[in-house]
């Protein structure tokens, strides 16, 4: 339940943030023409609409397992994950076709310094922010969290490099580069765009498959096999088989191996697999391990 009540606590956080920084955003983009301004403020309302639907799902994916929802409903927050990355995909590719044709028009001309001020006064409250939750997301396992905690670091490079960004552009009219001041802005907004667009698909493309239920990264295999090697070596198990499963924040790993003999005490199988968990849960939180033991052929 503690955790629980963080995990709500950060999201609260991140959405009460988002909706002040919409905000901010849309109205200095209003003032300022600022295309670059307009393309923060869109992603941010984004992000908005997709948090206040998992703040009231968020107690489901706490709810226990049970025959009828044998995988809880982790899967639910998977789904919620692949349509947030879908559609921030689909904003970003909308956006970009109108910073373009904004680009293509002739360009538009905005006030440096203003926009290097507001940026760097955003980049300072996103870095307060991203402490918050960072302190606060201590021991949770939340893939929503991480979601949200990754999206305010990129919030923070985002508006201290456009700060910087537009800082120098300052420069321009003194330079031979001053033909691009009117396009400056719509060049910033589209180098934004490529700059967050590869973190999107990667996340997209972890979220399908999990969806899928595809075994996650190599990493998490090695892991796993090095953890429970010695617990399965110690018990004269010989691993044949790692079924991993990673459905939103649970992992879950079925161990298939054989033995020397031909039977197995249930009482050594009980203790075999309660140190696997003990001993996998204390390096990757929310994991469930299952032994099998598969009769050998005479």
């Amino acid at each position: 339940m503690l955790k629980e009540k963080r995990e709500l606590c950060i999201l609260w956080i991140s959405f009460g943030a988002g909706l002040l920084f919409a905000i901010l955003e849309f109205c200095f983009a209003i003032y300022s023409h600022s295309k670059s301004a307009l393309t923060d403020a869109v992603y941010d309302a984004s992000e908005l609409v997709f948090i206040a639907l998992i703040l009231f799902l968020t107690p489901l994916f706490h709810k226990p397992i049970s025959e009828k929802y044998p995988y809880g409903f982790y899967q639910v927050e998977t789904i919620f994950l692949l349509i947030k990355n879908a559609m921030m995909l689909s904003v970003s590719f909308g956006i970009s076709a109108q910073v373009i044709e904004s680009l293509l028009a002739g360009g538009n001309m905005v006030n440096g310094r203003e926009v290097s001020l507001f940026q760097l006064l955003l980049g300072l409250m996103s870095l307060v922010v991203f402490l918050i939750m960072k302190k606060l997301n201590h021991s949770l396992s939340s893939p929503t969290v991480d979601a949200e905690i990754l999206g305010w670091r990129l919030d923070i490079a985002y508006s201290f490099g456009l700060s910087f960004a537009f800082f120098a552009s300052l420069f321009l009219e003194r330079t031979p580069l001053a033909f691009l001041a009117p396009y400056f802005d719509q060049i910033v907004a589209i180098l934004v765009m490529l700059f967050m667009l590869p973190e999107v698909i990667r996340m997209l493309w972890h979220t399908i498959k999990e969806l899928f239920l595809f075994a996650p990264d190599g990493e998490i295999l090695h892991q796993i096999k090095d953890i429970c090697g010695d617990i399965l070596e110690k018990h004269q198990f010989y691993p044949l088989f790692f079924d991993i499963v990673k459905t939103g924040r649970h992992t879950w790993v079925e161990i298939s191996f054989s033995i020397d003999g031909d039977s197995l005490p249930l009482q050594v199988l009980k203790s075999a697999t309660e140190e696997v968990n003990l001993a996998v849960s204390q390096q990757i939180p929310d994991c469930t391990c299952e032994l099998l033991v598969v009769p050998t052929k005479n």
